[in-house]
């Protein structure tokens, strides 16, 4: 992969405890194509048997989310006080039972770690009761989310792990907190950095439009259709919105007038990652492929990391998105999974000592 990271303290600690930034990621032969591994990994991938503990939390507002537990009660951290805390934000429409999410809780569980699931509004087992879903621009809920963790537990370091739509919601709570953030550190996965680029490259003919693009929307439909009670009289022209069969056409038709802004570019402008690395205050992994359907490899700002702190973006030429796919039959571990293990190890073990500035 290549690494972009201008932060020494953060790219010595990198290399010196994540040995898998040394090897070569070989993707599976038989799925290396971009799309290949986005589509497959949904098919065979394992989904490891984790038991929840589910906390419905109320929002000022009178909706609610879902907060799924993994306590993982263990002799390497005795303590829950101080038991270190994986927080983990699932993709669009994802939620806690998604094979990459049951994966990077199993890996936590193996250092000891305790994991918590932030489900969405709508997902997860949580009713939608107010006119209001989620969206990558807004961090209010996950604001709640990390200061409810940290009143359970104020002594546990949290380290924030966000996949896809996660990791943009994350990456702009992380970047709109600053040094305010209540996380040691965070880790993105297949973001998509420029949002106007994304939607581009979702919109090309073929595959791109015609299945990413298309079930995307339908999810995002489907989910209205659930709740159309909750949206009368709140949303003009639902029977459009209804219609909507692209991310974009969705977005405008709904997801920017839901969260009161004047159209959909400027909803895209506010949600768009690549310009906002500068204000980073706590480090942050992001693993991109260069052959993402959903995020283009010029739009990744490689650039960008290597002018600021606190920023280091690992590149694979291959691996799609949320794919990361390797060995004969992927159905385990990925080079994803394998990143995610060994960094938040790295960063609760050894981040507060070796990145403490003079």
């Amino acid at each position: 992969p290549r690494i972009a990271c201008k932060d020494e303290r953060f790219r010595k600690l990198l290399f010196d405890y994540c040995p898998i930034l040394s090897e070569k990621f070989r993707p599976t032969i038989w799925c290396f194509e971009s799309r290949a591994q986005t589509i497959v990994r949904l098919l065979v991938k394992s989904h490891p048997r984790i038991t929840y503990d589910s906390e419905i939390l109320v929002l000022p507002d009178g909706g609610q989310i879902v907060l799924d537990w993994y306590e993982n009660r263990n002799d390497k951290f005795p303590d829950p006080q101080t038991r270190p805390t994986v927080l983990l934000l699932p993709g669009l429409t994802g939620s806690s039972s998604e094979s990459y999410i049951l994966h990077m809780v199993k890996e936590a569980a193996e250092h000891g770690y305790r994991s918590v699931v932030f489900n969405n509004r709508g997902n997860g087992g949580a009713k939608l009761l107010t006119p209001r879903t989620y969206c990558a621009a807004n961090v209010e809920d996950l604001k709640l989310v990390i200061d409810t963790i940290k009143s359970h537990y104020p002594a546990a370091p949290v380290i924030a792990v966000g996949v896809s739509l996660g990791g943009m919601i994350l990456f702009r709570y992380l970047s709109k907190m600053g040094s305010a953030c209540r996380v040691e550190a965070g880790m993105c996965i297949s973001v998509a950095w420029n949002v106007f680029e994304s939607v581009v490259e979702l919109e090309k003919p073929g595959l791109n439009r015609h299945v990413l693009n298309r079930s995307l929307a339908k999810g995002l439909v489907e989910g209205i259709k659930q709740n159309m009670h909750i949206f009368d009289n709140h949303v003009e022209n639902m029977e459009d919105v209804l219609q909507s069969t692209t991310i974009r056409e969705f977005d405008t038709r709904f997801t920017s007038k839901m969260f009161g802004y004047s159209s959909c570019e400027e909803y895209y402008k506010d949600a768009c990652l690549h310009d906002k690395i500068h204000s980073l205050k706590v480090p942050v992994l992001v693993l991109s492929a260069e052959d993402d359907p959903f995020s283009p490899s010029h739009a990744i700002p490689v650039e960008e990391a290597e002018q600021h702190d606190n920023i280091a973006i690992v590149v694979t030429s291959h691996g799609g998105h949320i794919g990361f796919m390797e060995g004969w039959y992927p159905r385990h571990r990925t080079y994803m999974d394998r990143l995610y293990s060994q960094y938040i190890k790295a960063m609760f073990t050894y981040g507060s000592t070796h990145l403490k500035q003079d």
